[in-house]
């Protein structure tokens, strides 16, 4: 395993994580598209596998067109106890999250899980290739 520069990678990785989980709840949805690589796969049982950065921020557009997540829909993504490993241009980030609503009266867990993140180095930086979620 390639150490140099892994503790900034490791920065960097998280970063993202908090970015999809904020930019997920009340930003830009291109920008949260931004953080997935071109070819990304999101997987979460249950629901349809999205195979690239724009089917998945359709998936997000959808979701904020239904009021379930997005500005205004009163929801949050935690992300947390994270740990990443870095590989040379890749890495790996396993993460437990939580999936909050009604948070600006009484928030309430809606659900929560696991998540195995895949990243890999771009010239745009670190960008989310693979997101495996387990709970929900």
């Amino acid at each position: 395993m390639d150490k140099s520069g892994s503790a900034e990678a490791e920065a960097a990785i998280r970063n993202v994580l908090a970015r999809i989980a904020h930019l997920s709840d009340m930003g830009d949805i291109e920008e949260y598209g931004a953080q997935f690589t071109e070819d990304a796969r999101w997987e979460m049982s249950g629901v349809p596998v999205k195979e690239g950065r724009a089917r998945i921020q359709e998936a997000g557009v959808a979701r904020r067109a239904e009021g379930a997540t997005g500005p205004g829909s009163d929801t949050r993504h935690v992300v947390g106890t994270t740990a990443v490993t870095v590989d040379g241009d890749t890495a790996v980030a396993e993460s437990y999250w939580q999936f909050y609503a009604d948070t600006a009266t009484a928030p309430v867990l809606r659900s929560m899980g696991h998540y195995r993140d895949t990243f890999r180095r771009t010239p745009e930086g670190w960008r989310l290739a693979e997101r495996l979620i387990s709970g929900g």
